[in-house]
């Protein structure tokens, strides 16, 4: 059976790819733009005379739409407004800024919601603002702000979908902050296709991003994920807002991260640390203490790296566990990590120290559930990997961090010196560093074991 564009009401049908967002008039199984397989799905457009001139532009769009010297443009003010928790904070750039569009994506049930209430809870003493619920009713909302015990005496809410609605109670209310949970379901009624879809999410997103700068409200939109934990949607949604947040946890723990992948007024990558309570979400001071075991005695396979999270120099431990295989191809397995970048080291190993592990299956594991992305975290994981395999713990006051050449050097990596005053912070007294990370006048109370190649390491320990 053949696919048809046609409408039987008089609008017209678009396919929309789930991942790239583009529209086609018919259907196909493979996306023209991006290559993807299976992404287009159907959404029928209502014909529709003209857009609401409300929103037809920004703040000012009479004067911007004109041709202006850079220099000559006044720079706007992106002060950050203290949302009343630091980790929050820290992973939007020091603050909420004026006119932002925030989408934040996680698991169900991981504490998006959760977090967003008592932040509102916090903002509604200084100024004026209102959560936007499409997935709970205003009962549920209350029953929850009772349990976390939150004074919700200046929050307003509002149970609606409709995102034509939605403004129209936002511009009678003015507030200076806005939630809308989630962007999943609301629609407009300019789209005939069901909330969730992509032509809905797009257009959504869309009339709510030209409120927020035409009336200088934030905005955070809480967007659901897949099961791969991508936020569902096109991923023109992510390019629409000014900062994108990823909450994330492990299954049984009581920790959460909120990752900072996109943000237009600060650092990305930034990591904020919180810890689920029976009172809420509460922000992690020390995060280095959580991701540090802190074993009583000696143990063979642990390391102490220390990375850098944005802004943040960090304390993570890095486990490894090496043991004959009985397998033909051994197995490489890592978390926290990317396992290429193990068969890597390895690889380095053997060609430049002789040690060969053909034979052997290498587990790398990183305490608390921490994603490492840069190449400073290569040497922690030769020490623990080298450490199980000769069944001599290192250390415990030695802390490492180094990125390993496929020559066998040892290269330097950014802030080298912020990362040693984290460490000798937490009472290390020894920390391996590459020859070009090693500060003149050393560090005081440290001893500094410097590198530049792989060989001296062992010459060391």
């Amino acid at each position: 059976m053949s696919r048809t564009a046609t409408n039987k009401k008089g609008g017209k049908s678009l396919y929309s790819c789930t991942a790239c967002g583009g529209q086609f008039p018919k259907w196909s199984g493979q996306c023209p733009d991006c290559q993807a397989w299976n992404t287009l799905e159907e959404s029928r457009v209502a014909p529709t005379t003209s857009r609401n001139p409300r929103f037809a532009g920004y703040a000012g769009a009479a004067d911007q739409n004109r041709v202006q010297i850079l220099s000559e443009v006044k720079a706007e003010e992106t002060r950050g407004e203290p949302t009343g928790i630091g980790e929050l904070d820290r992973v939007l750039g020091g603050g909420l800024v004026r006119g932002s569009i925030v989408l934040i994506g996680g698991d169900p049930g991981i504490g998006k919601s959760t977090l967003l209430i008592q932040a509102l809870a916090e903002l509604s003493v200084r100024m004026k603002t209102l959560y936007v619920s499409g997935e709970e009713s205003p009962g549920q909302i209350s029953l929850r702000a009772q349990r976390l015990g939150l004074d919700g005496d200046q929050v307003r809410l509002l149970a609606e979908t409709g995102v034509e609605r939605m403004l129209a109670v936002a511009e009678e209310e003015r507030p200076a902050v806005m939630v809308v949970d989630s962007i999943q379901t609301v629609y407009t009624e300019q789209l005939q296709s069901a909330p969730g879809s992509v032509a809905q999410v797009r257009e959504s997103a869309a009339q709510l991003v030209r409120f927020a700068k035409q009336t200088g409200t934030a905005v955070f939109l809480v967007g659901h994920v897949t099961k791969e934990g991508a936020l569902a949607g096109p991923r023109v949604l992510e390019h629409m807002v000014d900062t994108v947040l990823y909450f994330e946890g492990e299954a049984g723990s009581q920790f959460r991260l909120i990752r900072t992948i996109k943000n237009r007024f600060g650092a990305v990558n930034e990591l904020g640390v919180f810890a689920m309570t029976d009172k809420g979400v509460r922000e992690v001071s020390n995060p280095s203490a959580i991701f540090l075991s802190r074993h009583e005695e000696e143990v063979p396979g642990s390391s102490i790296l220390i990375t850098r999270e944005g802004s943040r120099p960090l304390l993570v431990e890095v486990q490894a566990l090496v043991d004959d295989s009985p397998l033909a191809n051994p197995r490489r397995v890592t978390l926290g990590l990317e396992q290429n970048r193990l068969s890597m080291l390895l690889a380095v190993l053997h060609r430049h120290c002789g040690i060969a592990m053909f034979d052997q299956d290498v587990y790398v594991n990183v305490v608390g559930g921490v994603r490492i992305t840069e190449t400073a975290a290569d040497l922690a994981v030769l020490m623990a990997v080298l450490s199980s395999f000769r069944d001599r713990p290192l250390p415990r006051d030695l802390a490492v961090f180094g990125e390993v050449g496929l020559a066998g050097e040892i290269r330097p990596v950014p802030n080298g010196q912020e990362r040693l005053r984290e460490v000798s912070k937490h009472g290390f007294k020894r920390a391996i560093v590459p020859q070009k990370n090693a500060p003149k006048g050393g560090v005081p109370g440290m001893e500094l074991i410097v590198v530049d190649r792989l060989p001296d390491i062992l010459d060391q320990i």
